[in-house]
């Protein structure tokens, strides 16, 4: 079983380490690799993403939104999707301020979809018919109870899910799939792509301490920060999830399921190894050591795909077991997630083919089988079992391991 390399440390011990003072050094490359995500020029910090963090606050609250029955509408949500400067979509008023919008960024990797416009606009209209089907078959139904065929409300426990009439929870699917279609691709496929890193005469001018602008940093150093900012967020080091909306679990971004799979003994150090990673390409490039910058590529590639396999696995195989003990609709929610999951497979990138790990053509055959007839309604436990296995197959970790 071929696993990522992780140091033995708890996702506790990787905000600790972050705030020492002390500074790692690569002695035979005279890399000075910083304890924090800190870099500067003449005494000033060179790191900026506000586009990303920007982002990231848009995405957690047209989430939030999607629960909104009383005062959204399909204009609102898909407003808040394809926001334009000025206009007044959101709560908070920077965001309104702001020329940046999600959907410009939604599966617009320059890797992926630079080339691959009919794609792109597909995956687009996927999330726009989330948000569609919320408002117009969702929030009518939201006194019925869900039947097959039928949305409504489905009860899980203490809590009321409300669900299409495949079982689909929209919000969650909506959510879950950006992971993959916005933060991953944006990361992954886009920002430490060598064709957006070395642009033009990037590494010359990085070479030359040529500054982008007016601005504090070279072009390739804002470009690795960019991809940074898509993980971390704002602030850059933060000893509490900072994409959460309100706190609300269930709607946490990217980050905040870097710690839970972190959690987990068979993956423990994922957390560490990919801020490790992120320091010390962003120390190379300042260095000019472009190999070393771009085997940190590599290990960030693997690592942030690695959480989107293991929480589609995870999601998938709790919906299994609800389903095994004849609480069907108790598995929605979950599969709801490992759908969204799922979708976001598509925008990993495995480092070895520079492709994803699940072909898209698979991918589209397991989201067909999951919708199938009644949708959630009649999956079986074992169509459940054999896309979890070909997941994890593609990574080489077993469905056990991302199942705990």
């Amino acid at each position: 079983m071929k696993k990522l390399i992780y140091p033995a440390v708890a996702l506790s011990l990787f905000f600790a380490s972050c705030s020492s003072d002390d500074d790692a050094v690569i002695d035979d490359q005279n890399i000075d690799i910083p304890s924090n995500y800190v870099f500067e020029r003449g005494g000033e910090s060179t790191v900026q993403y506000k586009g990303q963090t920007t982002r990231l606050q848009m995405t957690a609250e047209l989430v939030k939104s999607f629960m909104d029955f009383d005062t959204a509408t399909e204009e609102s949500l898909l407003n808040m999707f394809a926001h334009e400067k000025g206009a007044n979509d959101f709560e908070n008023s920077d965001l309104n301020a702001s020329g940046k919008n999600i959907k410009s960024k939604t599966a617009a990797s320059a890797t992926y979809f630079s080339t691959n416009a009919v794609e792109s606009a597909a995956i687009k209209a996927d999330f726009e018919s989330f948000i569609s089907q919320q408002v117009n078959v969702v929030f009518p139904n939201e006194n019925t109870v869900a039947e097959p065929g039928v949305a409504g409300q489905v009860a899980d426990g203490s809590k009321v899910r409300y669900v299409d009439g495949k079982g689909l929870e929209n919000n969650q699917a909506f959510a879950k799939g950006m992971m993959g279609a916005l933060l991953a691709d944006q990361m992954l496929n886009n920002y430490l792509s060598t064709a957006v890193l070395d642009e033009a005469t990037n590494r010359e001018d990085n070479d030359n301490n040529v500054l982008d602008g007016d601005n504090n940093y070279t072009t390739m150093e804002h470009k690795w920060d960019e991809a940074y900012g898509y993980l971390y967020g704002d602030p850059s080091i933060p000893t509490a999830n900072p994409n959460s909306v309100l706190g609300d679990s269930d709607d946490r971004l990217l980050f905040g399921y870097l710690g839970v799979v972190n959690s987990d003994d068979d993956f423990a150090g994922l957390a560490q190894t990919i801020f490790d990673a992120f320091k010390t390409g962003r120390a190379a490039i300042v260095a000019g050591d472009y190999q070393l910058r771009d085997e940190q590529i590599d290990i960030i590639k693997e690592g942030v795909s690695t959480i989107i396999a293991v929480r589609a696995i995870h999601y998938l195989q709790a919906g299994k077991n609800a389903i095994a003990e004849g609480n069907v609709k108790g598995s929605f929610h979950a599969l709801s997630e490992g759908y969204g999951f799922l979708y976001s497979l598509r925008f990993t990138q495995n480092p070895a083919t520079g492709a994803p790990y699940v072909s898209p053509a698979e991918i589209n055959e397991f989201k067909t089988q999951l919708m199938a007839r009644n949708g959630f309604w009649d999956v079986t436990p074992e169509t459940l079992d054999n896309i979890s296995e070909a997941i994890a197959s593609a990574f080489n970790f077993t469905v056990a391991e991302a199942a705990n």
